[in-house]
């Protein structure tokens, strides 16, 4: 029986999307912005990747939680999302309301309940709730059909981790048909795969819910003092309900090559940030920003094409190499290898970018020298500033990474 999902049943869907933690693993980034309004792929936002993959699968109705530092994403998602609501077509921004007392968002549970009226007024069948901090694509029909073949009750997307990195996830055990028999919220000694050693299964923080189940089990929840998903609600459900996980590695993108599926990065600290940001930069990406068939949107800059010059030495021309350089960037008589330049960056001449990503309006001095950094917006590095070539000044001075990432922070002054 096939289980395609029609135009009529997307109308049934609500989509919230969880994007009100506190990013603190990212900091200085998140010092002025949540976590999903970071800059990530030289024009886009973190939060950007989860609303097209909606927006690519044809759901509409999308819910944004929101919750500290908001106003850098009320921004952006008010200027690029502003989707057709004369067509039931929404991407609402909804700021924690408080509804039920006092206090902020007690978990990821807790801050559905606390919106539990959006679902009861929109009255859907199904209710998808994402994350808003990871990069990743997704056609979300997929686990959609899988949720309804299975005639489940709660559907987790899940991928394969290594056993290392285990400990930062909800990890599951499921039978042969894919339902989930065990689930563990960040375990010190997590259990591998069988057949897969070296990995388990990891909830990606995806669910699909039916709708009505959802309202009754967060209602029992907030009874019984139930706040989060992974720590109480999951743990709670398998063993008596129909609890499925769907598998991300069998979800397939139309024009993705095979090297790109099941790529998903949590950018939730600065090096895995910086990292996912340098994948962007090879030859053949495991992450492609360049599919037709699953358009990434964003906010539009309106500004003009990159331009490349040699400055006053003919001998220096600019040049950039593995690097992704948006619009508006001047790169006049330096050089940018493997690096991100966001909108409005300048890099002047002799100057030298490698493995860096430069915020929007950052600018690099004549003869500045810039490796495996990453420059907050606005920024002006002075003429012949190194940064990223002696780290144990660079740590009296800016915040470093365990790996040596050197991070400037939005407003830092930089004497020459």
């Amino acid at each position: 029986m096939s289980w395609s999902y029609s135009r009529e049943h997307q109308k049934n869907i609500l989509c919230m999307i969880m994007a009100g933690g506190q990013g603190s693993r990212l900091q200085p980034l998140t010092r002025d912005r949540a976590k999903p309004a970071v800059h990530f792929g030289g024009t886009y936002r973190i939060i950007d990747f989860v609303l097209n993959n909606f927006i690519n699968s044809g759901i509409f109705k999308i819910k944004v939680l929101t919750q500290f530092k908001s106003d850098s994403l009320n921004k952006h998602i008010s200027a690029a999302w502003n989707l057709n609501a004369s067509l039931d077509q929404y991407v609402d921004l909804v700021p924690a309301q408080m509804r039920t007392g006092d206090d902020w968002y007690k978990g990821t549970a807790d801050a559905i309940f606390q919106n539990i009226n959006l679902i009861t007024d929109e009255r859907p069948d199904l209710v998808a709730i994402f994350g808003g901090d990871h990069i990743y694509k997704m056609d979300i029909n997929q686990m959609i059909d899988f949720h309804l073949s299975r005639a489940a009750l709660l559907t987790i997307a899940a991928i394969p981790v290594p056993v290392e990195e285990a400990s930062e996830f909800g990890i599951i055990e499921v039978d042969q048909d894919n339902r989930m028999i065990g689930f563990e919220e960040k375990p010190k000694n997590p259990k591998e795969m069988p057949g897969n050693p070296g990995y388990c299964l990891a909830s990606m923080g995806n669910y699909i819910f039916t709708s009505k189940f959802l309202v009754r089990e967060l209602m029992k929840g907030a009874e019984s003092g139930a706040t989060d998903f992974g720590k109480h609600i999951i743990p709670a459900l398998y063993k008596d309900y129909p609890v499925y996980v769907y598998d991300f590695n069998t979800n397939i993108v139309r024009g993705e090559q095979s090297r790109t599926k099941g790529y998903w990065r949590d950018v939730g600290t600065l090096d895995a940030f910086f990292e996912a940001n340098m994948d962007l930069c090879s030859e053949n990406p495991p992450f492609d920003l360049y599919n037709n068939y699953w358009p990434i949107r964003t906010f539009n800059w309106n500004q003009p094409p990159a331009r490349f010059f040699a400055g006053d030495n003919e001998a220096h021309q600019g040049a950039a190499i593995d690097s992704i350089v948006s619009s508006g960037c001047i790169i006049g008589g330096g050089t940018v290898v493997k690096s991100i330049l966001s909108p409005g960056v300048s890099i002047q001449k002799d100057a030298m970018v490698e493995e860096a990503i430069l915020f929007p309006n950052v600018t690099i001095g004549p003869g500045a020298k810039v490796r495996r950094a990453i420059i907050e917006k606005g920024l002006h590095i002075p003429a012949g500033f190194e940064i990223g070539y002696d780290l144990e000044r660079d740590r009296k001075l800016f915040h470093v990474t365990e790996s040596g990432i050197v991070v400037l922070a939005k407003d830092t002054i930089i004497k020459a």
